[in-house]
Order: structure tokens, then sequence, then C-alpha cells
């Protein structure tokens, strides 16, 4: 492995046992042997082919992940800000997978073009909402995402049918890597996309405690009824095991309280499917991604 991680360390910035708690929203997980920064594309290729014979993942900003308190013993490529570029081009967005959607949803506003506004406080990455056709609000990334160039078998690719659906896209199926999307946005006032960024951040902040580390919502919206309600029903709102517990404040997540353990929030999680299950028939699905060794 020492050969290998020099010769990724040649390619961009690198860091030798990354603490994973720092690179994730949850705050919570072991160390990976080795993260890499790509600058581009060519990055991730190269990255991508040096790695295909070792244990190795590819995330965004961490913030739909739990990592496992044994860490991950391969190498992690984290597409984040050192992929970030955006660039305006009339009524298109082009934006880099490591760029956060908050600071899409900025440029958007401040070249007053309407529609990422339902998206601008989801805390993830442009290739990582992509992947997963993030959304909030009413609105999601199929509303706004025209095209999407991609990683798939060592092959840089572009598309127009991204196969979205509910949490879910073709991307996700296929295993590909997104590296940069363009979004087709309207023309809108600048003033009123303002105050409509500012009325779901204070929404947002009002029913989400976004003052503790969590990964969003912690399971998808099963096909009849809403997680967080059944959750709230079944009496488990605030239960907790360890530091890991279900919010006080919105049911459907799960928060990290002060210092949680992976193994804590996935025993906390089997334990809501299953009396969710006792309860509704009802098996939730979760919306968090694992990652590395739970033993």
């Amino acid at each position: 492995m020492e050969a290998l991680f020099q010769e990724i360390e040649s390619l961009a910035r690198t860091e030798r046992e990354a603490d994973m708690r720092q690179y994730t929203t949850f705050k919570i997980g072991g160390k990976a042997a080795l993260m890499a920064f790509p600058k581009c594309t060519a990055d991730v290729l190269r990255m991508l082919a040096l790695c295909k014979n070792v244990p190795h993942a590819v995330i965004g900003n961490g913030s739909n992940l739990l990592v496992g308190d044994a860490g991950f013993r391969g190498v992690i490529i984290r597409i984040g800000s050192e992929m970030g570029e955006i660039r305006t081009e009339g009524n298109r967005i082009f934006a880099g997978a490591g760029a956060s959607l908050a600071a899409v949803s900025r440029a958007a506003m401040e070249a007053g073009l309407s529609g990422m506004a339902p998206l601008a406080g989801i805390p993830g990455t442009v290739g990582g909402a992509v992947m997963m056709n993030a959304g909030a609000y009413g609105g999601e990334m199929r509303d706004v995402v025209e095209e999407v160039t991609y990683i798939l078998d060592g092959n840089v690719e572009k598309s127009r049918e991204h196969g979205f659906s509910y949490r879910h896209s073709r991307y996700m199926d296929m295993g590909a890597i997104v590296t940069e999307v363009v979004f087709s946005l309207s023309v809108g006032d600048k003033e009123e996309i303002r105050a409509e960024m500012e009325a779901l951040a204070q929404k947002r902040r009002e029913k989400q405690p976004l003052n503790l580390p969590s990964a969003g919502s912690a399971f998808k919206r099963p096909k009849d009824g809403y997680a967080a309600e059944m959750i709230d029903k079944a009496g488990l709102r605030g239960f907790s095991v360890g530091g890991a517990a279900v919010s006080e404040k919105h049911a459907g997540f799960v928060v990290n309280q002060g210092g949680a353990t992976a193994k804590d929030v996935k025993t906390l999680l089997e334990k809501v499917q299953e009396t969710v299950f006792e309860k509704y028939g009802v098996k939730l699905e979760p919306e968090i991604r694992f990652l590395g060794d739970f033993t």
C-alpha cells in the first residue's frame, strides 16, 4: 500500500489516517488510511485507476454518511472544494461536483435565477445531490439539472437522461461518479429569490435540529405515510442509544448528542426500524450511507 499511497500523493493533496469525524456532518467515525483531494476529473480518473485493486470509496461533503468506528482501511477520494468551481452563463449554472448546493444557490440568487431556493439548505455537494436526487420543500434536483458529466468504467461521459425518482438516480444504479453538473434555471427577481431563501432557512431553523450533528433525514419516505410521523407515534421521539438519539425537535432526524459512536447510531436505527415495523408493518429504509468497518 505504501507505493500506492506515494503515487496518489504525487497527484494531489492527501491526508494519511484521516479522522472521519472531521469529514462527516455526523462527526462520527474512525480513520481512513488515506484521503485524497482531487482537483479535476483527470485526477479522479487516475486515482480510480490506481485504486482498482484496493478498497476505495468516493465521497462528497459526508452529509449523508456514517463511517464505522474502526474506520476505512483503504483510500477515500473526497470530491470537495478543490472541484467546486461555479460559473454562470445566461440561465445556466455550471458547477463542479464538489461545489456545495448552498454556494450554487447563492450564485443563482446573485444572477437572478430561480429554482434553487428549496435546495439551498441541503448541506451536501452537487455530486452527491445528483446521485440521490436530493430534495426539500417541494424541490428536487430533477427540477433543475440539465446535464451531468460522470465517470463510469474509466470513461468520462455526459448525459441528459438522469433516471431521477425519489432519492434515486441512474448514476446510483450504475455506480458512476459525478464530476460536473449543468443547471438550467428560470429568470427571476433577485430580491424575491433572496426572500424565498431566507424564509426557507428560517423554516429549517424552526423545524430541524441544526444545532446538533446529524446526517439529515435518517430514513427515506415510505410508500405510504411519513417516517418522522411513524417514529413519533411509535413513542421514539427522544429515544437514545449512547450518544445517539432520535431528535426531540424532528423525529425524522438522528442526532449526535455528543460522543456518539457509529455503533450507537446503527443500533438506534435498527431499533427504530424494528419498532415501526412492529407497530405499522412498514420497514423503514435508511437514507444514510454506511461506509467502513462496523465490527
